[in-house]
């Protein structure tokens, strides 16, 4: 799958003004969605009371992973998306309703 120009920068990089992941960004659909991921997902852990750690546990993706989807520092790949919503009961994915996760 070619994956363009559009790609090759990282999603903060999308960034006009203000702190990721509550930023303005730039007309590309993709680092959109890459941000509201990334602010569900610090959402919960802020809810939630949790560590880094404690959602890489739960989920089974590495902290380092999760440091990086919340830092917009890479493009989050579908199965790290539904493994993250399904341990942690949650959409991360924009669209549907924060909550209500995929069975």
């Amino acid at each position: 799958m070619p994956q363009g120009d559009k790609r090759s920068l990282k999603p903060v990089e999308y960034r006009l003004k203000g702190d990721w992941p509550h930023a303005v960004l730039d007309d590309h659909h993709g680092a959109r969605v890459a941000q509201e991921v990334a602010a569900r997902l610090r959402r919960v852990i802020d809810v939630n009371g949790w560590s880094v750690a404690e959602v890489s546990r739960r989920s089974g993706v590495s902290r380092m992973t999760i440091t990086q989807v919340l830092d917009g520092v890479v493009w989050c790949d579908l199965l790290t998306i539904a493994n993250l919503e399904k341990s942690l009961g949650l959409d991360l994915w924009p669209g549907r309703e924060p909550g209500n996760p995929p069975e």
